[in-house]
């Protein structure tokens, strides 16, 4: 399966030290084996997954979208539930 990052997600992933950076490796090898990990946006963020894990006490969410046709698993954002929707919305 192709991984690919959109800048929004590249940026963020620049800034992360170390330890969160293995906690998000994780959760994408995690993405990668069950790619409908995720829970499925509607509306404006229609066909957007977003997963959502821990880091230390912290509920971190992850967005992205499978297309199961190609084998394309592309991370679109990263970070903490306050305005990541928007933000989000805004990257598309």
């Amino acid at each position: 399966m192709k991984v690919l990052q959109s800048s929004l997600f590249a940026k963020t992933v620049k800034k992360l030290h170390k330890p969160e950076k293995e906690l998000l490796d994780d959760a994408v090898k995690a993405l990668l084996v069950e790619p409908e990990l995720g829970d499925l946006k509607t509306g404006d963020l229609n066909g957007v997954r977003v997963y959502k894990f821990k880091v230390n006490t912290q509920q971190m969410l992850l967005a992205y979208r499978y297309q199961k046709e190609v084998l394309v698993l592309m991370l679109l954002a990263y970070g903490t539930h306050e305005n990541f929707y928007r933000d989000l919305k805004k990257s598309l």
